[in-house]
């Protein structure tokens, strides 16, 4: 099997909700990723293979392939294809690994893999409140299958986040820390200077604006999101515009274009749990990958979980008994967002530029996502 090369991975600054970036259109917005990637190396735009883009939400500006859609909005070559991937929060995650697939297996040269999500323009779960109209209340209402299997109870991010909090035993406090940790380092990692080698600007924007200045106390004061609950708006991630890109390339591309490889990819594998839980796979499908890679989680240096709820990422640290100094260092998507389709490219963006700061050989990412399944990559430094 070929190996699948990191030449460069970028993202936009993130934009709150009704901020900076909720006018763009999401073509646009994507194009601002792809333009930026490729304006950092000579490699013509007509050497792609494919535009692989992950989204969710696929309506109205976001609907009709955005993948291709923002290639084109960027004014780059009509012969280059696109394709649009929907792994809900894992989307661009999985738009890598497409892309890793395609050029390990022969069938590509050169990949451009990222995500966009304009979540001010469309808000989230708009393609599920869509069928409404068609008289579809939900996307599981009227499956007999589904509701043999699973019922017809809450199927939601918000009702997996307190089921978890309440299955691990993680309090209330224990997740404001966290969430105080994730801002307190966002803050912290924008002020060094960490993003600025990942961030390409929209404009003139370039800094993001998600991140809080909260308290603890603050955060105590916050009514929870349903009655019983542990979780608030605190403790979630951020609803959040933005885009991604990673370029990545065959050892034949980068010899014949003179690319110049940053990490390779390692590992790349998904798995599923229950679809109620929903937001527990990143567990299974951790111990998965490690255990099909022969590394521990002691090997890896670097981690990005993306921070759908505190309680997500203090269950996945229980279960794996990864080293907390290591997750999200610069923050996570409670302080930094979660432009949904964006964020997989966005974290490995994110991941690479780390490794290389610490001097680390390996770096995992993992998302949860919608319907229970997770993602996770595992890139290794070159240099």
């Amino acid at each position: 099997m070929r190996e699948a090369y990191v030449i460069d991975a970028v993202r936009t600054p993130v934009g709150k909700r009704g901020g900076s970036l909720a006018a763009v259109h999401p073509a646009d917005l994507g194009a601002a990723a792809i333009k930026g990637l490729l304006a950092r190396t000579d490699l013509a735009p007509a050497a792609v293979d494919d535009v692989v883009f992950g989204c969710c939400d696929t309506i109205g500006p976001q609907a009709g392939n955005i993948a291709r859609t923002s290639w084109l909005a960027a004014g780059y070559p009509e012969s280059v294809p696109g394709v649009t991937v929907d792994r809900q929060c894992g989307s661009s995650q999985q738009a890598i690994t497409f892309g890793a697939q395609a050029i390990m297996s022969g069938t590509a040269e050169v990949i451009v893999a990222g995500g966009v999500q304009n979540m001010s323009a469309i808000p989230i779960s708009a393609a599920m409140l869509a069928g409404q109209q068609y008289g579809f209340d939900s996307p599981f209402v009227g499956s007999h299958g589904w509701d043999h299997r699973y019922g017809t109870g809450e199927v939601s991010q918000f009702n997996s986040a307190t089921m978890i909090a309440e299955k691990w035993d993680i309090s209330r406090r224990e997740m404001e820390e966290w969430a105080l940790r994730s801002n307190e380092r966002a803050r912290k990692a924008i002020v060094d200077g960490k993003f600025d080698r990942e961030i390409v600007p929209v404009g003139d924007f370039w800094i993001d604006e998600t991140p809080r200045e909260t308290t603890l106390k603050k955060m105590a004061g916050l009514q929870p999101l349903a009655e019983g609950s542990r979780i608030t708006a605190a403790l979630a991630s951020q609803i959040s515009d933005g885009s991604s890109a990673t370029l990545l390339a065959s050892d034949w591309a980068v010899a014949e274009y003179g690319l110049t490889p940053r990490a390779r990819i390692h590992h790349v594998s998904a798995r599923g749990a229950d679809p109620i839980y929903m937001l527990t796979a990143p567990i299974p499908a951790t111990k998965w990958a490690l255990e099909k890679t022969g590394l521990t989680i002691d090997d890896i240096d670097v981690i990005e979980i993306n921070e759908a709820f505190a309680s997500v990422v203090l269950a996945w640290i229980k279960e794996t008994g990864a080293d907390p100094e290591k997750v999200n260092v610069n923050g996570g998507a409670i302080a930094l967002g979660h432009p949904l389709g964006a964020t997989g490219a966005k974290l490995f963006a994110t991941l690479l530029n780390e490794l290389e700061r610490v001097n680390g050989r390996y770096g995992l990412l993992t998302i949860c996502e919608g319907g229970g399944t997770a993602n996770v990559t595992i890139i290794e430094r070159l240099g």
